[in-house]
């Protein structure tokens, strides 16, 4: 699972957690009774505070979403079932009106806009397909 931060969005950093543990359980990526990755390492790695990943991590708890095993970690709840479609493009529809706001008042183009999409796209799957090599 890959966790990208914007620390330029606005949005709370806890909140951008919980925003892509959700993503990646609706979509699949993480499985029920998957392990989550433990506080202090995805602190380390996103090189934030550990309370953040905890702050994150207990609310996704109180949603229903993990569950955690006292001395075992954090798993993604076994009676998780995926999001509903409908709901999974709900949430990419408003992250994409915001990005369509922020675009048009930075005066750019649908073409320009568009252009860019495809390219972090490109990105995003350069960067997965590195994450998966280096796994293996």
């Amino acid at each position: 699972m890959l966790i990208q931060l914007n620390f330029k969005s606005g949005k709370p950093v806890y909140l951008q957690v919980v925003d892509q543990i959700k993503s990646a359980a609706a979509s699949g990526v993480l499985k029920p009774g998957e392990a989550l990755p433990s506080i202090r390492p995805l602190a380390e790695e996103l090189r934030v505070n550990r309370n953040t990943i905890a702050k994150a991590y207990a609310e996704l708890e109180s949603q229903g979403v993990i569950e955690s095993r006292h001395g075992k970690g954090c798993f993604l709840a076994d009676n998780h079932s995926p999001l509903k479609k409908e709901i999974r493009r709900k949430m990419l529809i408003e992250e994409i009106d915001q990005a369509v706001v922020q675009a048009h008042n930075l005066q750019f183009s649908r073409e320009e806009f568009l252009a860019l999409v495809n390219e972090r796209c490109d990105t995003l799957e350069e960067k997965r397909n590195q994450h998966r090599g280096g796994q293996s």
